[in-house]
């Protein structure tokens, strides 16, 4: 991995920020199944339950990052970003709701590690777009790195990281953005359609992107709009 590339070190920063900006779901579930058990044990449910899910995440991610080079598989990634995107604009602050506090250390890790499962499939999509960005013999290296890095805001940094979110709605709009972004150069990547791309108008090279960017933030606020007058 050549780590004076410019290539790299945006990468790593984008990869950084796009965990930042998703883990904070991941943050309430963690904080809400540990709600109800002895102050003696919450820590160790916090840090066991953390440990285990980015472990899963790292696996689900390396995974990915192989799935990926099919064909097709791409353009699949690319839509799942776009609903991601327009679920983080739409979504209300008491979406967590029904995660269900547990009362003994055992339930609350199983409880974290479950829905961390479902939750962390936006981080990997995510994660595994931004790395496209990178020079392909560093992306692991670069996945691996970010979601290190990442580790002690998610375990340590949850309640602040959630306060600033709120403080500055404009972070999440940024990172629904970068989302829909993402995915419009996924399609472009995505090998069935390299091949068209390259002799195509250059102006799709840009075109697309802006199109997802568009998408997100247009049917994100519709359907928050509409949730709130609801």
């Amino acid at each position: 991995m050549d780590i004076t590339a410019q290539s790299t070190w945006i990468a790593l920063g984008m990869i950084m920020f796009t965990n930042i900006i998703l883990s904070g779901d991941n943050a309430v579930v963690i904080a809400m199944a540990s709600r109800n058990l002895p102050k003696e044990l919450q820590s160790k449910a916090i840090f066991w339950g953390s440990a285990a899910a980015i472990i899963l995440r790292v696996i689900l991610t390396l995974t990915a990052v192989t799935l990926l080079t099919l064909p097709y598989l791409k353009i699949i990634g690319a839509v799942l970003l776009i609903y991601i995107g327009v679920q983080l604009l739409s979504e209300s602050d008491d979406d967590e709701d029904g995660i269900e506090g547990s009362s003994n250390l055992f339930s609350a890790i199983k409880t974290i590690l479950i829905a961390d499962l479902v939750m962390s499939l936006d981080n990997v999509i995510a994660v595994v777009g931004v790395a496209n960005k990178a020079p392909e013999e560093a992306r692991i290296t670069l996945i691996l790195i970010g979601l290190a890095l990442s580790i002690p805001l998610i375990i340590f940094g949850s309640t602040i990281l959630l306060k600033i979110m709120d403080k500055f709605p404009f972070i999440v709009v940024l990172g629904a953005a970068l989302l829909g972004l993402l995915a419009g150069e996924m399609v472009l990547t995505d090998p069935s359609l390299v091949g068209f791309f390259e002799s195509a108008p250059s102006f799709l090279h840009w075109v697309l992107p802006a199109l997802g960017i568009a998408l997100v933030l247009i049917i994100g606020y519709a359907l928050k709009r509409k949730h709130q007058s609801n």
